[in-house]
């Protein structure tokens, strides 16, 4: 771990000292994430499939900080416990950054129950007892940042996007009711709710010129966002400047929202 300490830090950003983990840290939104938080000064533990995180583990590594990776597949809650246990073994996990997820677009009269699980058991199921693993040391440690990846879908119902809109609506309740249960224990857990991003998971909407025109024609930023974007909104809710922050969902869509 970096040898400063918390009274060496010069900004309430500063996450110098600070360990935590992302999943699904090899690319998108969740590599974005992961260098923002090394670029803070956190060291990172990254959780996720095997050989997917070699490019963002020698991104962080060429940044000075620490950086371990741990293989997991979310969706296989049985590997979580143990993932979990040689996160911790490098010492206390300070952020948890919950990225992993898929989305498996269908008309809803053909989503199987094969598709239906799958995305809900990364998604949703996954996410909650990662979190319930790496947040019982927060709480009784008194100390911790949780911070999910939500979407906009927390708020609205998306077309032929049923199971994920599911999942991150189910997001946005366990972000609240951890926030409630763990608040007092001095651990806040918050949620982030991307736009419509740059990202593999959009690569089918962007490719559609009428689908792209009309998704950029209702956001003011007249743009799509980046990972770039998110990092700023996790290092914000990762920091010291977050700490009266708790069971929040903070959109990051370029202004879709407001319109």
């Amino acid at each position: 771990m970096s040898t400063a300490t918390a009274t060496e830090r010069r900004t309430p950003f500063d996450l110098t000292g600070r360990r935590a983990v992302v999943t699904g840290a090899g690319r998108g939104l969740g590599q974005g994430v992961a260098m923002g938080l090394a670029e803070a000064g956190a060291d990172l533990v990254l959780l996720g499939l095997p050989d997917s995180q070699d490019e963002t583990r020698a991104m962080i590594s060429d940044l000075g900080r620490d950086v371990e990776v741990v293989d997991l597949d979310v969706s296989d809650h049985d590997a979580i416990t143990g993932a979990c246990d040689r996160a911790l073994a490098g010492g206390p996990v300070d952020i948890l950054v919950n990225n992993a997820g898929i989305i498996d677009r269908h008309d809803t009269v053909d989503v199987t129950p094969e598709s239906w699980n799958r995305v809900l058991d990364i998604n949703l199921s996954g996410l909650f007892f990662l979190t319930q693993q790496l947040g019982r040391p927060m709480v009784e440690r008194g100390h911790g940042k949780i911070i999910s990846v939500a979407s906009l879908l927390a708020f609205q119902g998306g077309i032929r996007v049923i199971s994920y809109a599911t999942a991150k609506h189910g997001v946005a309740g366990i972000t609240k009711a951890l926030a409630n249960e763990w608040g007092a224990h001095g651990v806040q857990v918050n949620a982030i709710a991307p736009g419509y991003m740059a990202t593999d998971n959009t690569a089918a909407l962007r490719a559609d010129p009428q689908r792209a025109e009309e998704i950029l024609g209702r956001i003011p930023a007249g743009r799509w966002g980046t990972p770039h974007d998110v990092a700023g909104a996790a290092v914000f809710l990762a920091s010291p400047a977050a700490d009266y922050v708790n069971g929040h969902v903070l959109v990051v869509d370029g202004g879709w929202m407001a319109r």
